[in-house]
């Protein structure tokens, strides 16, 4: 099916006489800020560089659109489907994304700033180099997806699902991860400076030279997980589940151990001095 060129103006007269079928449409560059497009089709519609900043998109069919460096700041895009789409280096600071679907989809890049993201499903998209700082991922999906060298600072992803996620090299410095799922997820020297992690489930992840320095891992499950020559320096490891888990190398000076369960697990050459040991007793 050959591409339709569409101006902004044929598009708001088409859509406001009800139509709603604009598949494989071509508004590359075009100016639709604020414009009204609640479920409208623009499934596999070439829009690179198009700005839909503020733009009502509730409900909208992007799915496998091509939105290479869109704006699309402040846009209402609820239960919107993106699966597949490319959003590279776009614009999304301060949108609304809950529930969306961009399972697949390409958004490496992509700034994602104070977005609100909460439910929505990014498996296994792409978000290498992503910007995600102070956005909203609570009970989100994000299971394989790929978040490598990603800045998720003082980001909320209470409840997400990290299963199997790449977040290596991501800086996760204050974010809220409480009740999070990162089984099997790969952290190496991913930073997670007083992040929440309390109630988390870590287990069988690799947290390889990550920094946790004054980290929240209250009642966390961390059995079976990779901390060879992490920072956890002054953590709360309170009731944590550490059992079989790799903490040789560590560094874990000051850390809160008490009643934290460390049944087999490897402290070979990690640095105890000043921890307080699962007994209440101060390491020295």
């Amino acid at each position: 099916m050959k591409q339709i060129v569409m101006e902004a103006l044929e598009l708001q007269r088409r859509y406001q006489a009800g139509e709603r079928d604009f598949r494989e449409v071509n508004l590359s560059r075009t100016l639709l800020s604020g414009l009204s497009l609640v479920e409208a089709n623009l499934r596999e519609a070439e829009m690179i560089e198009v700005n839909l900043s503020g733009a009502e998109m509730r409900g909208v069919n992007l799915r496998e659109a091509n939105l290479k460096g869109a704006d699309l700041s402040r846009a209402d895009l609820q239960d919107a489907n993106l699966i597949g789409a490319n959003l590279v280096g776009a614009n999304l600071r301060g949108a609304n994304l809950a529930g969306a679907g961009l399972r697949g989809a390409n958004v490496s890049e992509a700034d994602f700033s104070q977005a609100n993201l909460s439910q929505a499903n990014l498996s296994e998209a792409n978000l290498t180099d992503v910007t995600l700082s102070q956005a909203i991922l609570r009970q989100a999906t994000l299971s394989r997806s790929k978040l490598i060298g990603a800045v998720l600072i003082k980001a909320s992803l209470e409840g997400a699902n990290l299963t199997y996620t790449l977040l290596s090299l991501a800086n996760l410095e204050e974010a809220n991860l409480t009740n999070a799922i990162l089984s099997g997820a790969t952290l190496e020297e991913a930073n997670l400076t007083r992040a929440d992690m309390s109630f988390a489930n870590l287990s069988g992840a690799n947290l390889r030279a990550a920094v946790l320095f004054k980290a929240n891992l209250r009642r966390a499950n961390v059995s079976w997980t990779t901390l060879r020559n992490a920072d956890l320096r002054s953590a709360n490891l309170y009731q944590a589940s550490l059992s079989w888990a790799n903490l040789s190398e560590s560094k874990l000076s000051q850390a809160m151990l008490i009643d934290a369960n460390l049944s087999r697990a490897n402290l070979r050459n990690a640095d105890l001095r000043g921890a307080i040991m699962p007994d209440g007793v101060t390491h020295e």
